[in-house]
């Protein structure tokens, strides 16, 4: 046998998008009604109709997902037709092609569903679910399915929290805007949304309220180790901290595996989790800097309550619900580093206790966790604003980073940027103002300098200004953030468990050729 070829890695033969592909394919006429559509896919157990035109080519596609905005606008199943619906001329694929090539149209796009044409003719239609079909098919031993690296673009799971449209610059939970929830709704109701899927009305605030607002308390037997955990991280800031001391809360009560426990008993450790998590925050915070700490008061809101237990003195109005308005816009942000590790975590029925320590884990990394402190450090360094103009136009032109600015996600303005630069300037003062003025200096500068590299600022540059407005140390910044994003964290894990199976993708060995004779000594 030849050696040399018999150790080369095996190369498979690309899968293509016809041996994959659905087929017959159910279509729509656009002027059909959405009823009509919704009952042709219930009957063919499909999640979406091709939209066809003359000579039966597409000209939208129609999916579960456009049923559910329609309906949450209010439209008419009976009256409302497919044309108003759908998503117009969409891209397809030749049957011929990789299923790499569909895979990246349906990543760049954000598509579910893809149609499969074949000339002048509709030939059939491949999906997200069809894509797992590639398991089978190759040969055994192989990774199922080649995806970009850090899995930018890949749907790996369905989910009801919410979304992140970047293109749009819009994002929500579950049907509502995001945005608009923290303009007119409290942190508590939005809780609640994500944890049980509807708004609360007034009665259901004040129920929630009564459930949580006892939780806040840290166990007196964990004080020693609360101290002990101070004086270890001390100049550290309180999030490494956090972790051990969230690990220390679920096992000082005993969290069971979300494998062995029903939706009411993970409901509740969750629920404790998340409330606890401010108490814990502040606690550190102060222990770090020699003061004792303040307990939780049940009469002010989750907000209201977070400053209180930082400062020892109650916020006013105004300064409470700027940072509740933060930590709204924060509470979740479609599936991030941190939100994928507590899924991942969750998937193997691990407690929450173990998916939050992991989350938090995965937010302290510095390309995750963001930096509201350096969008700070940038408005120290320019320092003036009669610098500003200067300042910025010899960064760009260097082509420095210009932190606050730019997002993997948003490709226009960040909304949550958008509002918390009405938040800071409602707030007031000189470093919001002057924030203001930079933001709009560094954008008109990249359009002249650099036409087409569009930046926009995100929610960092923003955050901490209204952080500091409140009166919260950088050392904080990152904090008050888990102590948002951990509302979320519980969500997903909540949701994962509802339909749970093991997260486990394949890798793809590149290292030198096995078996190879192992070397005496």
């Amino acid at each position: 046998m030849d050696t040399a070829t018999s150790s080369r890695p095996r190369v498979s033969s690309p899968v293509l998008v016809s041996e994959l592909m659905s087929a017959p394919v159910v279509t729509a006429r656009p002027g059909q009604t959405l009823a009509s559509s919704a009952d042709a896919m219930v009957l063919a157990g499909v999640g979406s109709v091709v939209v066809v035109g003359d000579p039966g080519l597409p000209v939208g596609i129609l999916t579960e997902r456009d049923l559910v905005r329609a309906a949450a606008a209010g439209a008419d199943a009976r009256m409302a037709t497919v044309g108003e619906w759908m998503t117009a001329a969409p891209d397809v694929v030749a049957p011929s092609v990789s299923i790499d090539v569909a895979l990246d149209t349906m990543a760049r796009r954000g598509y579910r569903h893809i149609p499969v044409v074949d000339g002048a003719e509709l030939v059939g239609i491949v999906s997200m679910r069809d894509l797992m079909k590639v398991a089978s098919i190759r040969p055994v031993g192989e990774a199922a399915i080649d995806t970009p690296r850090g899995l930018k673009g890949v749907v790996v799971t369905e989910t009801a929290i919410g979304d992140v449209r970047g293109s749009e610059g819009f994002f929500h939970y579950r049907q509502y805007s995001a945005v608009e929830l923290a303009r007119v709704r409290t942190l508590e109701d939005v809780w609640v949304l994500l944890f049980d899927g509807a708004l609360p009305d007034a009665d259901g605030r004040a129920s929630f309220d009564a459930e949580v607002r006892p939780r806040r308390e840290l166990s007196a037997d964990l004080a020693p180790l609360l101290r002990e955990v101070a004086d270890h991280a001390a100049g550290e800031g309180p999030l490494d901290g956090l972790r051990t001391m969230l690990s220390a809360v679920a096992a000082a009560e005993q969290f069971q595996p979300s494998y062995d426990l029903d939706a009411p008993a993970l409901r509740r450790d969750a629920l404790r989790l998340a409330a606890v998590t401010p108490t814990v925050v502040a606690a550190l915070h102060r222990l770090g800097r020699g003061l004792e700490p303040i307990a939780p008061r049940a009469d002010l809101g989750h907000a209201a309550n977070y400053l209180w237990m930082i400062h020892g003195v109650e916020p006013t109005p105004e300064v409470a619900r700027a940072i509740e308005q933060y930590l709204m816009l924060t509470v979740d942000h479609g599936f991030n580093a941190s939100t994928f590790t507590a899924r991942v975590i969750a998937s193997t029925g691990a407690d929450v206790g173990a998916a939050v320590v992991g989350a938090i884990g995965a937010l302290s990394g510095p390309l995750h966790g963001g930096a509201p402190s350096r969008a700070l450090d940038l408005l120290d360094a320019i320092g003036t604003p009669d610098r500003a103009h200067d300042w910025i136009r010899d960064a760009v032109v260097r082509g420095e980073r210009i932190m606050g600015f730019g997002h993997a996600v948003y490709k226009t303005d960040d909304p949550r940027s958008t509002m918390l630069r009405d938040v800071a300037v409602g707030l007031g003062g000189p470093r919001s103002d002057f924030a203001v003025e930079v933001e709009h200096l560094i954008v008109a500068t990249l359009a002249e300098v650099k036409p087409g590299r569009e930046l926009y600022a995100n929610v960092e540059f923003y955050a901490g200004v209204v952080m500091e407005a409140a009166g919260l140390p950088p050392e904080l910044f990152t904090p008050t953030f888990a102590v948002s994003r951990v509302i979320g964290w519980c969500a997903n894990v909540l949701e994962q468990a509802t339909d749970n199976r093991i997260i486990r993708p394949s890798a793809r060995y590149v290292g030198p050729p096995p078996p190879q004779p192992v070397p005496e000594v």
